[in-house]
């Protein structure tokens, strides 16, 4: 890996001007874990992704696998937002993989230094390759189950997010979050940071969160709660029929921009039941991707989550441009 100098303001400097926040599409890598796990045979112990930085064969495996999307971005002339492979990377889940605190952080740092390797070898006039630091909830990704206050998520995720603030990280991505109070929580401590910040909340079947609220209603709820502390939201680890009517009205609120969609149209109960990947259709998963950038005003950031790989990634390109 190439080394990585410094400045905190990011290789990109875009802290302060998220280039997505336009009105050009922007893809997003695909999912990382079902695809290290199923299609690459990686142990990923509680779906942990960042314990792969631990050894060659692992890094080898992630920087193949964000250069592959960062080519497919630059070669088709859109601009791409990749995340670190750090979704785990809080204090309870690496707790139990026997990580401490000095050693989270390091890896942390490590996850971004892959990521800004990658993203220094493209040509200068190429289309911009934004780094976002991945956040996971402190729960389960499918279910609310263990709830925290908006206080109690601010402390707890307040660690990994200053320790994104050191980097030259560009901003941070909340993924799979299932309920309002952790989202707040954690825009919080992005501000306090200094770090532009983006809400990813996962819905089920029936287009509503895991806690039964509607996405346009969380996305009140946490704007109310922290003055529009994020720079927009987004949805993933659903299949794009899953969203739905509840799409279209968040999409009306003109602060939801991303989403990044399951390869299969199965719940999340039986995704977490399921022993093997279901990769769905892709030349379908690129179409109806497709269908919701021209439906749905301002969804610009279009990538996938579990199940998907890079041929999902390409077939958003086929499909959108």
């Amino acid at each position: 890996m190439k080394p990585v100098t410094r400045d905190r303001g990011g290789v990109s400097g875009c802290r302060d001007r998220l280039p997505q926040l336009g009105d050009e599409l922007f893809l997003t890598d695909s999912g990382l874990e079902t695809d290290l796990l199923f299609n690459g045979g990686f142990d990923l112990p509680d779906f942990a992704s960042f314990v792969l930085l631990d050894n060659d064969t692992g890094l080898a495996a992630l920087d193949a696998y964000f250069r592959s999307h960062v080519d497919l971005a630059l070669d088709s002339g859109v601009g791409i937002v990749i995340e670190t492979p750090t979704w785990r990377a809080s204090s309870d889940w690496a707790a139990r993989l026997g990580y401490d605190t000095s050693r989270l952080a390091d890896v942390i740092r490590q996850a971004v230094d892959l990521l800004i390797a990658v993203r220094a070898d493209r040509d200068v006039s190429a289309p911009p390759v934004v780094i976002s630091g991945c956040l996971g909830p402190r729960g389960d990704g499918y279910s609310p189950g263990f709830r925290m206050s908006a206080h109690e998520a601010q402390d707890y995720h307040r660690p990994q997010v200053e320790t994104f603030a050191a980097t030259d990280i560009d901003l941070v991505s909340a993924m799979t979050i299932t309920y309002a109070d952790e989202a707040i929580g954690i825009a919080r401590a992005a501000t306090a940071a200094g770090l532009p910040s983006v809400i990813s909340f996962t819905v089920e079947t029936d287009g509503r969160l895991p806690d039964g609220s509607s996405v346009t209603s969380a996305i009140s709820v946490v704007d109310e709660a922290t003055g529009g502390g994020p720079s927009y939201y987004a949805l993933n680890c659903a299949h794009p029929t899953h969203l739905g009517a509840s799409l279209l009205d968040a999409g009306a609120t003109g602060r939801l921009r991303g989403i990044r969609a399951n390869a299969s149209r199965m719940s999340h109960l039986e995704l977490d039941n399921s022993q093997e990947l279901d990769a769905g259709d892709p030349i379908e998963f690129g179409q109806l991707m497709n269908e919701i950038q021209q439906s749905v005003p301002g969804v610009t950031i279009l990538g996938g989550c579990c199940g998907t790989d890079i041929r999902h990634i390409r077939e958003i390109v086929a499909s959108c441009l």
